[in-house]
């Protein structure tokens, strides 16, 4: 398994700087962020994206996904949900990223509705994703918490051009077990997202191993399933103030997945 780290939640950082800790932590990948206060977003010339992607390249790092803001179970119009997807798939083309991860979102919705609009909005995304050579992932997160929720709406999709971020925190959230998740999202699964957390009742993001999210188990449940895949870390310190800062974190938490990447072996 390769690993990366994800820029969505941290305060934004320089191009330079991302590729810096990546490089100097052992990291293979980056997840970007892409909303508008970031230095790598949608609105990026030709020109400016070609620097990134030779900033990266020169690191020997890869750009492994762009985080979309899109939300494509939310109410409301198609049209600024696509829109925003669409300028999403295009980033991740030109940033030679393989996938562009969405949320699901319609909070408030019943699951026949959320699943109704989200099914029929990655429906209408999906060709042109296969077409650049992009997935669309649908992270576990909102109503569609659970790798059971996310599966049944993939389901409905039926296009290879969709899939799944598994985002260990909210599966536990949602009380699945790793060994109960993975069967159910290894048809669709893109890569898995890692953070770690005291409590259900405390969300604030901890060092990896310091908390209580079953980071060995889902490790040992990948490896058993000989998944090759990416580990992605994601640390939202943006929404937590008393939260450590992720640079001087980086380099434990490599050798912490690291490590149990070796003890599964």
């Amino acid at each position: 398994m390769r690993l990366a780290f994800s820029t969505l939640g941290v305060p934004a950082l320089p191009v330079e700087q991302v590729v810096r800790l990546a490089s100097e932590h052992g990291y293979h990948g980056v997840a970007l962020d892409s909303s508008s206060e970031e230095p790598v977003h949608t609105g990026l010339t030709a020109g400016e994206r070609a620097r990134v992607v030779k900033q990266f390249g020169a690191a020997g790092v890869e750009i492994l996904a762009v985080t979309a803001h899109a939300e494509v179970a939310a109410p409301g119009e198609d049209g600024p949900v696509l829109d925003e997807i669409g300028a999403a798939l295009t980033l991740a083309v030109d940033l030679g990223a393989s996938y562009v991860r969405v949320s699901p979102g319609g909070q408030g919705l019943g699951p026949v509705a959320a699943d109704a609009i989200a099914a029929r909005r990655l429906a209408a995304v999906a060709p042109v994703a296969e077409d650049l050579g992009v997935r669309v992932l649908l992270e576990t997160h909102d109503p569609h918490r659970a790798g059971a929720d996310v599966a049944r709406l993939l389901s409905q999709v039926g296009h290879r051009a969709t899939g799944a971020v598994w985002d260990v925190m909210h599966t536990w959230l949602a009380g699945e077990q790793p060994s109960v998740t993975y069967p159910v999202l290894a048809p669709y699964l893109g890569y898995v997202q890692v953070k770690d957390i005291g409590s259900a009742a405390d969300t604030t993001p901890l060092p990896l191993g310091a908390g209580v999210l079953p980071l060995a188990e889902t490790v040992e449940v990948l490896s058993r399933a000989d998944w090759d895949g990416w580990l992605c870390w994601e640390y939202e310190k943006r929404w937590y103030e008393r939260a450590t800062d992720l640079a001087g974190l980086l380099g434990p938490a490599r050798e912490h997945l690291t490590r149990l990447l070796s003890e599964s072996a």
